[in-house]
């Protein structure tokens, strides 16, 4: 039988593609492996978000080249694929800089896998083309395998902030049809899905058409989702604080099955480097819209991604960033140091602030979130929990799971639990995850 081989990078939005690309490639008879040197077609899905994200696909190019010529002499053909968003913006490069490379597509026209596959027998092929079709109208029925499962319902984005390339890369913003997401959204629950997290590059903006045609918010998409017979959670990411509109900050009081978390980047505290960002609110503005939505659900935990080091950054301007972390406070986060990506208006700029001074105000920002995750973890200590069972732990006779703050919970129990929601004493807090026993019923009610 032919194998396929798929290497995702980056966010959630790729993982799912990644999983759709598997679905594509196993509808035409190619079984998914772990092992890339049995692999009849390796599809590497990039991430063009940071600098380094490119490079490490460069370089796993290179030993698959290695790879590719070792199979040939032993009569074995190898297909590689390069997919995603480095696909689409670098298509020209990636065929110029590596010859291994069989197909370039991009993150629209994925669909086409079979085909592209069949013309490169014949040349290289290089699609990264916007088509007309919807790719999701061309997608093999999913298989899913796990208790979670993404879910995309907006693509895209018009916000086109200074630093990111996702306009660029996966076009303007569009929303499927709430018909449409129910349909996939009742297949993955069939196959024994118990958590949904709804995911689109600009999540909180989709606008789908309802079943009357008029556009339906992300609100009303929940509320649909959660009407699914066997829905027990529902989540969402990723949003822009400029989206979050009242009935969405309503609907974490209204909706039972949506989790109290909310991942909302606001990349910098300095409203100066906001502005420089093109990123449309402040950080005061961001304070106060936080005020709301721990209003309507107090207990909610927050994320957020921060970029440290963006051109121009002072050290007054990092001490915003700062302050506002120490007064907003997050369960957990993603930081990253400034990367320039070419063809974005940031790139463009001549005050680059130096690598050194990067590194160690990142060092110090990390620092100030690792405290406040902790802070967190060890809060949950002695609480019980509700833990959504997903897989058999790392050690025999343990399962673990997430709590509905997405806490990872590790403990005892038997497989039989996974895909069941029980109560979990918390016992401790570990670097990482939380580790506890099975509540009694007493502590449970």
């Amino acid at each position: 039988m032919k194998k396929a081989f798929v290497k995702s990078y980056g966010c959630q939005m790729n993982a799912y593609d990644a999983a759709r690309m598997a679905d594509v490639l196993g509808a035409e008879g190619f079984a998914p492996t772990e092992s890339v040197e049995e692999a009849d077609v390796v599809v590497l899905n990039t991430c063009h978000i940071r600098e380094k994200a490119a490079e490490k696909v460069y370089s796993e190019l290179g030993r698959l080249r290695e790879l590719k010529g070792e199979r040939k002499r032993a009569g074995l053909d190898t297909r590689i694929v390069v997919a995603g968003c480095v696909a689409q913006a670098e298509g020209a490069e990636i065929v110029a800089r590596q010859p291994a490379v069989d197909v370039v597509v991009g993150p629209q026209s994925y669909h086409r896998l079979p085909e592209l596959l069949a013309r490169s027998r014949e040349r290289r092929v290089v699609d990264t083309e916007f088509p007309a079709e919807d790719k999701f109208d061309h997608l093999p029925a999913r298989r899913n395998r796990g208790v979670t499962a993404f879910l995309t319902v907006q693509e895209g984005c018009d916000k086109f902030c200074a630093f990111c390339v996702v306009p660029y890369t996966r076009g303007a913003e569009v929303s499927r049809s709430v018909a449409a997401v129910l349909a996939e959204a009742e297949r993955l629950v069939a196959e024994g899905v118990r958590e949904i997290t709804l995911i689109g590059q600009n999540v909180n903006a989709y606008h789908g058409a309802g079943a009357d045609g008029a556009a339906a918010s992300l609100p009303d998409l929940m509320r649909a989702v959660a009407a699914i017979p066997g829905v027990a959670r529902i989540r969402y990411t990723t949003s822009h604080p400029n989206d979050m509109a009242d009935d969405l900050i309503r609907a974490h009081a209204e909706i039972p099955a949506l989790m109290p978390y909310l991942h909302l980047p606001v990349q910098s505290g300095s409203d100066r480097i906001l502005k420089a960002m093109n990123r449309k609110h402040t950080g005061d503005q961001y304070r106060r819209l936080i005020e709301r939505v721990r209003a309507s659900r107090p207990d909610i935990a927050l994320s957020s991604d921060f970029i440290v080091g963006f051109p121009g950054e002072t050290d007054a301007d990092f001490a915003e960033t700062m302050r506002l972390v120490e007064e907003v406070g997050f369960e957990s986060a993603f930081s990253f140091k400034y990367s320039s990506r070419p063809g974005t208006p940031a790139a463009e700029r001549a005050d680059a602030v130096p690598e050194p001074v990067k590194s160690e105000r990142l060092a110090a920002l990390q620092a100030l979130l690792d405290a406040q995750r902790h802070a967190y973890q060890r809060a949950a200590e002695g609480q019980v929990v509700e833990v959504l069972v997903e897989k058999a732990g790392r050690h025999p006779g343990q399962v673990a799971g997430k709590t509905p703050h997405m806490l990872a919970v590790h403990f005892e129990a038997p497989t039989s639990t996974i895909g069941s929601v029980v109560s979990v004493r918390i016992r401790e807090a570990g670097a990482n995850s939380l580790y506890g026993e099975l509540a009694t019923r007493a502590e449970a009610a």
